[in-house]
């Protein structure tokens, strides 16, 4: 750990713009022209990650001096937007929660996004942050104060609800309204810290540029993380454009009440390998009649479970994702794709059980059960399993039966006024008799995009700059790709911490339980901080650019960089989103952190502390070598030991 002193001021704000209390929150200069207002914690985001690092502040440093800014109207993230029918969780609840903030009463074992958004929000009502949360508040972009030791944050207030829109619906509209129909004010205030709480699912992508006719076609057109239930589907023809998760979830309801779509034809670019949503203990009706009873009543059950659920999620994920002999036959026995008898022993001889139970849900078999039989084939992934985002299904492989929806790999070539053109040709298969298909013209009343969402760029379009001026991302891309230590920190962005940041998703785990390793992370830093110890903090370069490379290597050893597939986590070679090892590792990591790895700017105060305990620990170390010398000597032994640092640590308390 790397150290310099520093003022014990925090900052040379000078005589006009220093906070008289640095951990309070305050205005400073009054109503000149030169006023703002001063906080010493900054989150930006009130998803499940601000949320979580609003809480422990509170809860572990007794801290509650910060602001959480959103832009959306409300709190909850990635479930506060997406309102698509159907929109659930598809991980098990009890592991999708807070370790701080367990909730054994949910309606069933994976619910509904409005329940989601309801228990985030009664977390933080629960632990006092609720008034902490400034919504409809666009966070334009942050800047580095050298001079002053600390941030400006640059805010632009919206009208209700303009935060709810993509970054592109908000430009049509200021194009057709003026910006007074987005943006009512702008305000720069200062933060001795920021944390960034931003997703990485954040823009959702638009329609796609090289398809002609888009401006022709006379119906709807809307992505499924803006639903607009404006819209009318009755007896309506739908296309929807994508076949990911969320797809997973609505396309079944569309053709039912209330929606009613006479029909829905859905394009898939390649298929998904798709999983059996896994049923709860007792069953759902089960689970939702009991276990808010038993789990609240049974002491440690409900975190036991929890534990066994994590437990589950690491061997899945180490199975699934290693590019070594082992786990390349273990995925082929579990996807019956291209497995050999002499695979299957081998697998089966190092784990028979765990294989045998794997192969009772072979994915393949399991599809081929569920779909007509004219959908096997472009329904049978060439791939590796895990190489993309599997989908944990419960109704979208029954629905593809409805003679009223019908899947096709036909790419979309153009639209018209009322239809759109598939082919000719499909894009998966690649080659045989059905890729040779004609091109034909489907009817379609409305469009639903779930093409996923803009990835390449981490935090766009927030713009965070630094040291000298430089653009977080800029220098990201500079040096190969989204990356940050740990997936909190840059070099070059002091007392800058990011909450899910570059490589830090997981294609197995509870994306809750990797914020709050890197909530926790983060606190041990911002403690030093918020005691007056510590001025700034910032991770070496060194540190930044080896702990990259290695995550990228291993990245590239995995199923997803090299499994045989294209997917939205790697761009170019390089991929900005996973982190290739278990989540036992990476909470091992935050939570004994390498200290050595940083650059801590100590103040007079931390300084002085540091001195005294390495003074103390260089005394008490002296004096047992002394005492255990004399202990000898005296022929006394250990009791006459004992006594002596008894004696001297009495005297060095009085």
């Amino acid at each position: 750990m790397a150290q310099t002193t520093a003022k014990d001021s925090y900052g040379a704000y000078g005589p006009k713009l220093q906070p008289k209390h640095p951990n309070r929150i305050c205005r400073i200069n009054g109503y000149d022209e030169d006023a703002l207002t001063y906080y010493p914690i900054v989150i930006i985001g009130a998803g499940e990650s601000g949320i979580a690092m609003g809480c422990q502040l509170k809860e572990v440093l007794g801290f509650d001096q910060f602001r959480i800014f959103d832009r959306q109207a409300g709190a909850g993230g990635t479930w506060w937007i997406n309102r698509y029918p159907g929109v659930a969780c598809d991980v098990p609840a009890l592991f999708y929660s807070f370790s701080f903030a367990p909730n054994y009463k949910w309606s069933s074992f994976h619910p509904p996004g409005p329940e989601i958004v309801k228990y985030l929000n009664d977390t933080a009502a629960d632990y006092g942050i609720a008034d902490k949360i400034q919504c409809n508040t666009d966070i334009e972009g942050c800047n580095w104060v050298e001079s002053d030791k600390c941030w400006e944050v640059h805010l632009r207030h919206m009208t209700p609800g303009s935060g709810d829109l993509s970054v592109k619906e908000r430009k049509k509209k200021m194009e057709r309204e003026g910006e007074s129909s987005v943006f009512t004010g702008r305000e720069t205030v200062r933060a001795k810290i920021v944390v960034s709480c931003v997703g990485g699912l954040v823009e959702p992508n638009d329609f796609p540029q090289d398809i002609p006719g888009r401006e022709n076609f006379k119906g709807k057109v809307f992505h499924s993380a803006r639903w607009d239930y404006s819209v009318d589907f009755n007896d309506k023809n739908v296309v929807v454009v994508g076949t990911g998760c969320s797809a997973a979830q609505f396309v079944p309801r569309l053709t039912k009440a209330p929606f009613n779509a006479k029909s829905v034809t859905q394009l898939m670019r390649s298929p998904p390998w798709v999983e059996p949503r896994p049923d709860p203990p007792g069953g759902e009706k089960g689970w939702a009649d009991w276990s808010p009873t038993i789990l609240s009543t049974v002491p440690g059950l409900g975190y036991s479970l929890r534990f066994l659920l994590f437990i589950g999620a690491e061997w899945t994920g180490y199975t699934i994702f290693g590019m070594d002999d082992f786990h390349k036959k273990w995925r082929a026995v579990v996807s019956s794709s291209y497995a050999t008898q002499a695979d299957e022993e081998e697998v089966q001889d190092v784990c028979a059980d765990f294989v045998a139970r794997q192969k009772e849900k072979d994915l393949k078999q399991h599809m081929q059960k569920l779909v007509p039989s004219k959908y096997h084939e472009i329904l049978t992934p060439d791939y590796g399993v895990g190489c993309k985002r599997r989908i944990f299904d419960a109704t979208w492989l029954k629905g593809l039966q409805n003679p009223n929806v019908d899947l096709t790999t036909q790419p979309l070539k153009s639209v018209t006024a009322d239809s759109v053109i598939l082919g000719p040709g499909q894009t998966y298969p690649p080659s045989g008799p059905i890729a040779a298909s004609d091109e034909h013209e489907v009817p379609a009343d409305v469009v639903v995009l779930a093409n996923g969402f803009a990835t390449e760029k981490w935090l766009h379009p927030l713009e965070i700059k630094g040291r000298g001026d430089k653009g977080m991302v800029d220098e990201m891309e500079a040096r190969g790709g989204p990356q940050a230590y740990q997936g909190t920190a840059m070099d070059g962005y002091p007392n800058f911490f990011m909450i899910f940041g570059p490589n830090t998703a997981t294609g197995h785990s509870s994306v809750i339980l990797a914020s709050e390793n890197m909530v926790q992370y983060s606190l041990k830093f911002i403690k030093k901080i918020l005691d007056g110890d510590a001025e700034t903090v910032e991770v070496k370069r060194e540190a930044e650019e080896a702990y990259t490379a290695d995550v990228q290597k291993a990245c590239s050893n995995s199923v997803i960089n090299s499994g045989g597939c294209n997917n939205w986590y790697v761009n170019d070679g390089w991929n900005g989103t996973v982190y290739p090892y278990t989540q036992i590792w990476f909470g091992l990591r935050c939570y004994f952190p390498n200290w050595n790895d940083w650059n801590i700017a100590l103040t007079r105060k931390g300084l002085l502390k540091q001195r005294f305990w390495r003074t103390l620990r260089l005394v008490i170390g002296t004096m047992a070598i002394v005492g255990a010398y004399q202990a000898r000597q005296s022929g006394q032994g250990l009791g006459y030991f004992r006594g002596l640092m008894t004696r001297a640590l009495d005297r060095i308390r009085a």
